[in-house]
């Protein structure tokens, strides 16, 4: 009796495990956010801001998550084909380790829950996490240079390096077989089949390659046009910093080292980006520039939340 008890409570944790992680870290974060800044706190400053612009600023954001579980969703056509709410679900869980663990440990929770949930072996999913975050990191590296190389008086030879940096991922794709063919014979005959599945994480021809180039820029595009936007609304001048500040923010958020929910090292890349883009420098604009930046990250923090509340309320097919 107590064995039958036991086997159906193994079996009802295996298929509720999604949604049980997913409520233990949104109840992790609403205690965080309420220890670090308070909630009451938080809704004064989205007053002043004006709650319709933060709940459009919400909306594009959430919008910018289907943008990315569509590039994985395409990424891994035949182990995700028809689940697509169960992928947004783990790629939210994903978003939401990723943002609260500091130092990249939440990336770990990818490969972990497409294994679980999709059978895609750990190396091949931690494969395609690489690749993506290549991607992440070169959308937002191309989309800055365009800030640095915009009001140059000779932008021919800045344009074209631009052009030559937006095309390097296709010309280093286009070398994957050869560098695969020399890590086979590089590595002993027993971790082989490692490399197998290193392949099998890769897109798997230029089509498939340039859809996911594309679709991260179209991810990062508009999720940093919606953090210049809010910083811009909150006071950040001129409109080339608010770009900078999003941008600066991005880019800490997609770099090795972070801390804790990003508290202290988003906000000051927001600073840092908005400044190198012709911020103020004044103690007036700084202060400015200082609460606009913890707004902007907090709103990052709530659509993460918001983002996985959605997934666990659209039901995956079963």
């Amino acid at each position: 009796m107590n064995s039958d008890w036991q086997l159906s409570r193994r079996a009802w944790l295996a298929r509720n495990r999604m949604a049980l992680i997913s409520v233990a870290a949104i109840a992790a974060y609403a205690v965080f956010v309420e220890w670090v800044w308070g909630w009451p706190a938080l809704l004064r400053q989205w007053a002043e801001i004006g709650f319709s612009s933060v709940l459009t600023a919400l909306a594009l954001l959430i919008a910018t998550y289907f943008v990315r579980c569509y590039r994985i969703y395409d990424y891994f056509p035949r182990e995700t084909a028809g689940r697509f709410l169960l992928l947004f679900r783990v790629t939210q869980v994903h978003n939401l380790l990723n943002i609260m663990l500091p130092f990249r440990a939440g990336e770990t929770s990818f490969p972990l829950l497409m294994r679980a949930e999709f059978g895609v072996p750990l190396v091949r999913g931690t494969s395609a996490l690489l690749v993506m975050r290549l991607l992440d990191l070169h959308a937002l590296l191309t989309v800055a240079a365009i800030g640095l190389i915009i009001g140059r008086s000779h932008q021919v030879v800045p344009w074209l390096l631009w052009a030559m940096v937006l095309l390097s991922p296709l010309a280093f794709f286009l070398l994957k077989a050869r560098i695969l063919r020399l890590l086979r014979r590089a590595v002993p005959a027993r971790l082989v089949h490692h490399v197998d599945e290193i392949e099998a994480g890769l897109p798997e021809h230029v089509a498939a390659f340039l859809r996911a180039s594309a679709m991260t820029m179209l991810n990062w595009g508009v999720k940093v046009a919606v953090l210049a936007w809010v910083l811009a609304i909150m006071g950040v001048a001129p409109l080339a910093a608010a770009f900078g500040g999003a941008l600066g923010g991005e880019l800490s958020s997609v770099l090795p080292v972070h801390a804790p929910a990003g508290v202290g090292t988003y906000a000051a890349a927001i600073v840092a980006g908005a400044v190198s883009f012709g911020a103020a420098g004044g103690k007036a604009a700084l202060e400015v520039l200082g609460r606009a930046s913890v707004n902007a990250h907090l709103l990052i923090i709530v659509s993460a939340v918001a983002g996985t509340l959605l997934s666990l309320m659209l039901k995956p097919k079963t």
